[in-house]
């Protein structure tokens, strides 16, 4: 399994993308309430049909808003470059036990550091 980030979707809904294709298709795609809110901030063509697919795949675990400042201070997440979802995406990805997809290179860092970068098929 693995959470696929927004910057992933929005890329994959502009242009496709064929290892997301693949991991849809092989049911291992975790989505997370905030990407679905993040998604449903941008314009997107066929909008009710992609909103309500994403929100039928599985979701990964929701840290609490506790939980994720905890995150940011015992990982030293502070002036690193990333939003509050950016930190609450990489909480749960690590609650879940499962990597982090995203084209976003600050987060992708963080991932890195904490071993739950999603390294995909090249």
């Amino acid at each position: 399994m693995v959470l696929v980030d927004t910057s992933v979707w929005v890329a994959h809904l502009r242009d496709g993308n064929v290892e997301l294709a693949s991991l849809l298709n092989d049911g291992r795609v975790l989505c997370h309430p905030l990407i679905v809110g993040e998604l449903a901030c941008g314009n997107l063509k066929n909008r009710a049909v992609i909103l309500s697919f994403l929100q039928l795949l599985p979701i990964s675990i929701e840290a609490e808003h506790d939980e994720v400042l905890s995150f940011i201070e015992n990982n030293r997440l502070m002036g690193k470059g990333m939003g509050y979802v950016d930190v609450h995406l990489i909480t749960s990805a690590v609650l879940t036990g499962v990597p982090i997809w995203t084209l976003d290179k600050k987060l992708a860092q963080t991932a890195d550091s904490l071993h739950k970068n999603y390294l995909k098929n090249r």
